[in-house]
């Protein structure tokens, strides 16, 4: 009788393996333009423009998440991979008009920071088309996933540019789905 149990597992266990963890990742992007202040005045910049499309976000209708046929309520763990903020216009501007940028996941009550960057304008980093990559943090991210919404909250401080600056945010999420 145990030899009959023990290759019934035997020959469940490649069946098993296939269900086992799956991963893949997934990339959101956004844009949002910082306002140009007025000529010839130097103004605080204290609230940083929302990203419209980091908004509301049902993960259930997230591309990558269809083409894996998963629902956010499979999901085991979602870990943030990078976070990179890049330049797009005007060609000759830079990041020297930002001390602090931070990242947020908020999915109703819950709040938590997610990538964050200080003293961005003694970087240098250098146009044409500079990028900022975040400074991560660990954080577990599969409450917000799997809440009807969610939403990424971008906070920053420096001095409104010169010109309006348009900006790109791209985040990409290892998400981690587990069968059994």
């Amino acid at each position: 009788m145990r030899r009959r149990v023990l290759l019934s597992w035997m020959g469940a266990c490649p069946l098993l393996a296939a269900c086992g963890p799956s991963s893949f990742k997934t990339e959101l992007r956004g844009e949002t333009a910082v306002p140009a202040g007025v000529p010839g005045t130097l103004m605080r910049l204290n609230a940083f423009p929302a990203i419209g499309s980091f908004a509301a976000l049902d993960f259930d209708a997230n591309q990558d998440f269809k083409n894996q046929d998963v629902s956010k309520d499979e999901v085991d763990s979602v870990r943030l991979q990078s976070l990179e903020v890049r330049l797009l216009s005007p060609g000759g501007a830079d990041f020297g008009f930002l001390d602090t940028l931070e990242f947020f996941a908020k999915a109703g009550d819950l709040e938590v920071r997610i990538a964050r960057r200080r003293g961005i304008a003694q970087l240098g980093l250098q146009a044409p088309y500079p990028v900022l990559r975040m400074e991560l943090e660990d954080e577990e991210l599969q409450p917000f996933i799997a809440a009807p919404s969610m939403s990424l909250l971008v906070r920053g401080r420096g001095w409104q540019p010169e010109q309006e600056i348009r900006l790109q945010a791209v985040v990409v999420l290892g998400v981690e789905v587990g069968f059994f």
